[in-house]
């Protein structure tokens, strides 16, 4: 069993419900709708890679626990949603090989008006 310590990332998670915007693709009769990630979730996403240290690029690929404490800056968001923001997030910087490898998760909720952000662990199971 591999346990990475505690990893704090500044600011809040955007809802994955609520990030990605409909667009529209194409010319003429061959048009399409598509989905894009919103800007909060591109910048946030930017500034988790920015913050991840030296979790970039550990590639874990065996099952793994992730333990989570959000801080938001009120009650308005449900915690839920905060989950698969920081696995994609997670995913996107290699850390983790794939979210799907995820064989526990506990996720703590608390507010900060002052500084929100997440503090999270993973620990690699052998």
């Amino acid at each position: 069993m591999t346990d990475y310590g505690w990893h704090t990332i500044l600011g809040s998670p955007p809802s994955k419900s609520n990030s990605y915007r409909i667009i529209t693709i194409g010319n003429g009769n061959k048009r399409h709708g598509s989905l894009t990630k919103s800007d909060a979730l591109n910048k946030y996403e930017q500034s988790f890679y920015m913050q991840i240290g030296d979790l970039r690029n550990k590639n874990i690929d065996g099952l793994f626990e992730f333990y989570c404490r959000v801080y938001n800056d009120s009650m308005r968001k449900d915690i839920d949603n905060s989950t698969k923001v920081l696995l994609d997030c997670l995913q996107h910087t290699n850390t983790i090989k794939n979210d799907n490898r995820c064989v526990k998760l506990v996720m703590e909720k608390f507010i900060d008006k002052e500084r929100p952000r997440c503090e999270f662990k993973l620990i690699e199971i052998d």
